[in-house]
């Protein structure tokens, strides 16, 4: 019996084929081979295609399946993470309105000082656990409805990233607690959306998805993409989880004060916490766990692995022919 994990990643999507009873990692690949195209159309924006991450999930779940030998009937379950924050507008028939703003575009910085005038400061931090910022998403989706209100009045699902593949995997819309965090619109102490928040924003709560715990399960594949990907029907897709909380689960940081540092495109020091503790002003993000009744601090800079590609890109040509 074998699980299937997805990392819908800033650079490629990644799968990997788990061993269910031994924990071993038996096959993995990524897509695309090269960089994937982050679009900056202008300084300080970066988005994606949402359709280019479902094109490179099919050729990723493809390469670990040949490479296994594992045969598509063994495969129970599916697991997806992402890097948390990122805004995909959807309309009533399904269809992307428009690339991804993805987590680290900072082009909503007058949206936060919006929020602000919304809701008071102490509000935000005692309903959603952190301060309005650019980064996360309901900040972006103001950026949409002020800026592309062609676009928001069409919009009928706001999702976060790995639950655009969700939906298009289970044809299901829904999110976990630990990605939802990151929307600012969670309630983080009492893991559910909040109301006080959503009218604030004047957001209606059917544009959100359903909010499962990261380990319960949300649906199963559509026969249309089994076929697709090679699998079956009766695969389970579980809820999932924001990709570092995933990875405190894969390093056992799930006790009271574990912590691990991270260090991939962004940076940042995660601590797990068994009891929900209030962070003074906001300091620290402050968001649901994995581990159910759990949450999670983190904090670090934007940019790490990031800034090493842009420098590699722009001053070691010789290196990368090299290479």
């Amino acid at each position: 019996m074998y699980l299937l994990g997805y990392d819908i990643g800033s650079s490629s999507v990644k799968a990997s084929l788990v061993n269910a009873e031994t924990g071993k990692c038996v096959s993995s690949a990524f897509f695309p081979k090269t960089e994937a195209a982050i679009i900056a159309v202008k300084p300080g924006w970066a988005e994606q295609n949402p359709e280019s991450w479902w094109e490179n999930l099919k050729l990723a779940t493809q390469a670990v399946m040949n490479e296994s030998g594992a045969n598509a009937g063994e495969i129970k379950a599916i697991g997806i993470s992402y890097q948390m924050h990122g805004l995909v507008c959807v309309d009533k028939d399904q269809n992307v309105l428009r690339p991804s703003i993805i987590w680290c575009d900072q082009r909503s910085g007058q949206q936060v000082d919006e929020m602000l005038k919304l809701l008071p400061y102490e509000k935000w931090l005692e309903i959603t656990a952190n301060p309005p910022i650019a980064a996360w998403t309901a900040a972006k989706l103001l950026w949409v409805k002020r800026h592309e209100p062609e676009v928001y009045a069409k919009c009928r699902h706001i999702l976060l990233p790995k639950d655009y593949i969700r939906y298009v995997l289970t044809g299901q819309f829904a999110t976990d607690v630990s990605d939802a965090s990151g929307m600012q619109m969670l309630d983080v102490k009492n893991r559910c959306w909040s109301d006080e928040v959503l009218e604030a924003l004047g957001v209606q709560k059917d544009m959100l998805g359903k909010v499962y715990e990261s380990q319960e399960v949300t649906g199963r594949l559509l026969q249309s993409v089994a076929e697709k990907c090679g699998l079956t029907a009766d695969v389970k897709v579980v809820a999932g989880s924001a990709d570092n909380a995933g990875a405190a689960i894969g390093t056992g940081v799930v006790r009271d004060g574990d912590a691990f540092t991270s260090i991939g495109t962004s940076a940042l020091v995660y601590t797990h916490m068994d009891h929900y503790t209030p962070i003074p002003e906001g300091s620290l993000h402050l968001c649901c766990s994995c581990v159910p009744g759990c949450w999670f601090t983190m904090g670090g800079p934007q940019a790490a692995g990031l800034s090493l590609e842009w420098f590699k890109d722009n001053y070691c040509q010789d290196y990368k022919e090299k290479a």
